[in-house]
């Protein structure tokens, strides 16, 4: 397995093309982002758990109720969300860009991020879509993961090549997601292809599965989104031997996926809305997978946590208190905590209670860009990971006044 260029348009038969259409009050911003497979595609998703759903969200899932897309649009600035004519709105974008295709809109996955409330006109969208199918290109996956972003400051983009039944595959994802992210699914806007064969139910189940140790692991706010969803198209071009079952070209599949999937969550959690640090969380030594799972979420959720490593504070109490009220069963008096960056590592926490430690060493450490906060709970052979971001002072300034 290799890192490539391209992001989604690295597999074979995709294209991908990003346009300003006038959603968005900037004019330079791109706002309105299309990705077609030349051909049908099995396609799978998972989507936000929020009870307050965007309308994007009920016509993707009508739409790939047989397991098939070959087309995504997805327009930034605008979510689409608690609108009386939302569900017009969404059919509206499918139908639009199934025309500019020659495809069944039925075959269009829908998305939309931005601002919840204020109505979305499909005027903007019917002026432009023309020009976007025009633009579509092999190189246009960059101008499609601009045109996703709403807060976000850095684009989210990567594919890789990888083996399958002696064929060459790729697969490559573009990935929004700044605010409003929070453990169970999903959280952010992914897209990701590949050239693969793969079926149906096996690409959900590859999906479904990876999640929970990627997705579902990243938190910036401890806001859950209403618009937010992870999809996946295989188009089947790179012309391996279709996967249809569990076997060792499913477990490279995953492997394949996990590793996308895997960086994007760095890239979502490194770009926190205002963060300046990306936060990782590392516990091992815990009595099995869902106490792991529990305490490194608790730990990246911790606002006093989160906080302490923007002021590169090597506050190891904040840490034990978010493992003490994750509800996980735990022997507060076997844990240890310690920090490490590319300045370092130092231990600060043994058998539950505080040890000698170098202050000056440990700020150094924490002032770095990435941090890892290291728990080993004492209890078993059980770990997990979780993705964050400390908490800022322009997390604040950026949400205070988000819609005016």
């Amino acid at each position: 397995m290799k890192t490539i260029s391209g992001g989604v348009c690295a597999a074979k038969g995709f294209t991908a093309a990003g346009v300003h259409c006038g959603i968005r009050k900037s004019r330079t911003k791109k706002d309105l982002a299309l990705i077609y497979s030349q051909v049908p595609a099995n396609a799978a998703a998972v989507y936000t758990t929020n009870l307050v759903k965007g309308a994007p969200l009920t016509v993707t899932k009508e739409n790939l109720a047989d397991g098939k897309a070959q087309a995504v649009i997805c327009n930034s600035g605008n979510a689409n969300t608690c609108n009386a004519d939302g569900l017009e709105i969404a059919r509206g974008m499918c139908d639009l860009a199934g025309k500019a295709l020659g495809i069944s809109p039925k075959d269009v996955v829908a998305a939309s991020t931005g601002v919840i409330g204020p109505p979305l006109s499909l005027d903007p969208v019917a002026a432009h879509i023309d020009a976007l199918a025009a633009q579509l290109s092999q190189t246009g996956s960059a101008d499609a993961c601009e045109a996703i972003m709403t807060t976000d400051t850095q684009p989210k983009e990567i594919a890789l090549e990888f083996e399958l039944g002696g064929k060459t595959c790729r697969m490559g994802g573009i990935a929004k997601g700044s605010g409003m992210i929070h453990p169970n699914m999903a959280t952010m806007l992914v897209f990701i292809t590949t050239d693969a064969a793969i079926s149906t139910p096996m690409l959900q189940k590859a999906l479904s599965g990876d999640i929970q140790n990627t997705f579902n692991m990243v938190s910036v706010d401890g806001d859950t989104s209403t618009n937010d969803m992870v999809t996946i198209l295989a188009n089947g071009l790179a012309g391996n031997p279709e996967i249809t079952e569990e076997n060792e070209d499913f477990a490279a599949f995953m492997q394949a996926l996990n590793t996308v999937n895997v960086y994007l969550c760095r890239r979502l959690a490194g770009d926190g809305e205002g963060a300046t640090k990306l936060l990782e969380c590392k516990v091992t030594g815990a009595a099995d997978e869902a106490a792991a799972k529990t305490i490194a979420k608790s730990v990246i959720c911790s606002s006093l946590t989160k906080a302490a490593m923007f002021g590169a504070d090597a506050n190891w109490g904040r840490v034990l208190c978010a493992i003490g009220y994750s509800g996980a069963p735990v022997d507060v008096n076997k844990v240890a905590v310690a920090f490490r960056s590319p300045a370092g590592t130092i231990a600060v926490c043994e058998n539950g209670a505080g040890i000698p430690f170098s202050e000056e060493l440990a700020k150094q450490i924490l002032l770095e860009k990435e941090i890892e906060i290291l728990v080993d709970l004492g209890d078993g052979s059980a770990d997990a990971t979780a993705w964050g971001c400390d908490l800022t002072y322009d997390y604040v300034k950026i949400n205070g006044d988000y819609r005016t």
